[in-house]
This record gives structure tokens, C-alpha cells and sequence, in this order.
């Protein structure tokens, strides 16, 4: 679920915490793994990133299905509430979990002036990309942010099957002094596909 769901969250967080060009550099966690039957995917997990601006994320399946922020102010949390694209997406099952709280309600409600951070607006992704594609515009999300948000799930993946601290260097993208850790970077191929 890491590395498929994962990505829908961590690309948020990413965005909120202006980390969409880089990742993390420390991971930890742990993970419990079937030991038999077909299913080999992570059960019960809990992970932590530590960012190079001291934002720290935590990622667990034990934790609501959505994103919250914490900060000096209050608290925020987002969710999709039960809406689901398809059979298998994770919904909110607790009742009262509203799609967006927050630890005080003004804060909802808050006007963004013009000369704060205002962020990329779009109502709809698809019509976004078309939109770009005509006008060479940056979408909403490009493609760099989504290879960002889909490594940071993969480095999560990588703690839990090591069961240990891993640092990383978001601008190299490897792991520091750790080859074990590298090799979890890619796979073997089959010939004669390959990538040259």
C-alpha cells in the first residue's frame, strides 16, 4: 500500500511543505510481513522522514486515511472522506470523520491575501494537463514532483524491509555509505527488455 497509495498522500505533504523537488534524508520504521501465503505486501506499518527543513512526516496505516498538518497554530486534516475511484481504495470508516478539520474552525475559514503563499489552483487534473500541453504551462503536477512522491514511498518501503534507519541524499539519489540499501534501487531485468 506504500508505494500505491502512499503516493496520493506524500505528494500533498510534499506540496505543503514546499519538499515537491527533493526528499527526505533520514527513514525509519518498522513493517510486519506475511511469512507465508501468496500475499507478500506490508500489513501493519509505521514509518518517519526526516526532511532538511526539520519537518518530520510520519506514515502508518494505524493513523486515519488522510493528511495532517501540524503546526505552530493548529492543526489541519484532509481526507477523501468515502469517496473512492476504485473497489480497493482505503475510506475513512470512522463516523464524524469530516473530509477537512481542523483544530480550530477559523482556521477553515481563513482569506489567503494576495501577497501570502498562494498556491497553483486547478479544478480538474486532466483539463489542467490538456490546458499545458496547449500553452507549455507547468501542470499542477509534473512529472519530477510525481518521480519525488513515488521515491519517498519507495524509501519508506525500503526501511521496512531492511528494519532499520536509512539516510538519503535527495540531490545524489542514493543512500549514504549503504550499498545493501542501493541495491533496492533497482531490479534485475529480463532480456531481452532492458533500460540502457
Amino acid at each position: 500500500m506504500i508505494t500505491g497509495w502512499g503516493s496520493h498522500h506524500i505528494d500533498c505533504a510534499h506540496w505543503a511543505m514546499d519538499t515537491e523537488h527533493t526528499g527526505p534524508i533520514e527513514i525509519s520504521g518498522w513493517a510486519e510481513f506475511p511469512t507465508k501465503g501468496l500475499w507478500d505486501v506490508h500489513g501493519k506499518f509505521r514509518t518517519e522522514a526526516l526532511y532538511e527543513n526539520g519537518v518530520n512526516m510520519i506514515v502508518s496505516n494505524d493513523l486515519p486515511n488522510g493528511i495532517k498538518f501540524e503546526g505552530t497554530d493548529g492543526w489541519i486534516f484532509v481526507t477523501r472522506g468515502n469517496y473512492t475511484a476504485t473497489s480497493s481504495d482505503p475510506v475513512v470508516t470512522k463516523d464524524g470523520v469530516k473530509p477537512l478539520e481542523a483544530s480550530n474552525p477559523k482556521i477553515l475559514s481563513s482569506v489567503i491575501g494576495p501577497n501570502e503563499i498562494n498556491l497553483y489552483k486547478s479544478d480538474d487534473h486532466h483539463g489542467n494537463w490538456l490546458e499545458c500541453i496547449k500553452t507549455r504551462k507547468a501542470p499542477i503536477a509534473p512529472i519530477e514532483v510525481g518521480h519525488r512522491s513515488c521515491s519517498a514511498c519507495l524509501l519508506h518501503h525500503a526501511v521496512m524491509k531492511l528494519k532499520r534507519k536509512l539516510y538519503w541524499d535527495p540531490a545524489k539519489e542514493r543512500f549514504n555509505n549503504d550499498e545493501e540499501a542501493n541495491r533496492l534501487l533497482s531490479r534485475t531485468q529480463r532480456q531481452p527488455y532492458a533500460i540502457g
